[in-house]
């Protein structure tokens, strides 16, 4: 296999974050425990939530491009996001990467779709319901009529992200979350599957199946797909054991 000029060696998974200062909690993506591989940060300054969650006024592409240059030349093999809103950068990013890039959990909606029983659709479950327009869905080849639904303005799960407060407790936004998924699954008997835009909704993500029953993706399950083919397992080392 051909090889690169590497800083980092075993890293697959180069990971482009939001400018935060929110805590992270164990299941989100911006948390190394997260992950049982190797995964690089690389922070992009200026990538504010408020700015990220805005990008049709906001044009924060080329510090992307910069940041995913920099994680590429040190050697990782795949880039992702800590932001589900980025799906309106998915394919400039991938077009100018000379590695493969998936930017935003919103890319499993269309794969979730076709693995559904007939007359089940996937809903999806983000950080703001009035930000999460068409275009963001388009980009990662979303039906915009997909159901959503977004924690609210005045919860402290939008407002300790946007604001960078440490100091709200698990069980508080766990709460919301949960309350927001249910209230979607409510609206449209239709609902199979959630799919959670918000890359901040993942530690929440069992929670959410076992109280409503349905499955949940999210960018834990979509990086792990990811990874897995940037550094499939050698099932050879146990046949020739």
């Amino acid at each position: 296999m051909p090889q690169r000029k590497r800083v980092y060696y075993g890293v697959s998974i180069g990971i482009l974050m939001l400018e935060t200062y929110f805590e992270r909690f164990y299941g989100d993506i911006g948390n190394a425990a997260t992950w049982p591989f190797p995964v690089q940060y690389r922070i992009v300054r200026g990538a504010v939530p408020n700015r990220v969650t805005d990008l049709l006024n906001n044009d924060l592409l080329e510090p992307f491009k910069e940041a995913a240059d920099d994680l590429i030349e040190a050697g990782v093999d795949g880039i992702t996001t800590t932001c589900g809103f980025l799906s309106l950068y998915q394919q400039d990013l991938a077009d100018h990467c000379s590695v493969p890039v998936a930017a935003s959990a919103l890319l499993q909606v269309p794969m979730v779709e076709r693995i559904l029983p007939k007359g089940k659709r996937v809903g999806i479950l983000t950080f703001s319901q009035e930000q999460l327009t068409g275009p963001y869905l388009e980009k990662a080849g979303v039906d915009p009529e997909t159901p959503v639904a977004g924690l609210p303005a005045s919860s402290e799960f939008q407002r300790s992200i946007r604001d960078g407060d440490d100091t709200v407790p698990f069980e508080v936004l766990q709460r919301e979350a949960i309350e927001t998924a249910e209230k979607l699954v409510a609206s449209d008997p239709s609902i199979g599957a959630i799919v959670c835009e918000c890359t901040n909704l993942t530690p929440y993500s069992h929670n959410i199946n076992q109280r409503l029953g349905v499955p949940v993706f999210d960018m834990v399950t979509m990086v792990h797909w990811f990874q897995r083919g940037l550094s499939p397992q050698n099932f050879t080392q146990s046949v020739h054991s």
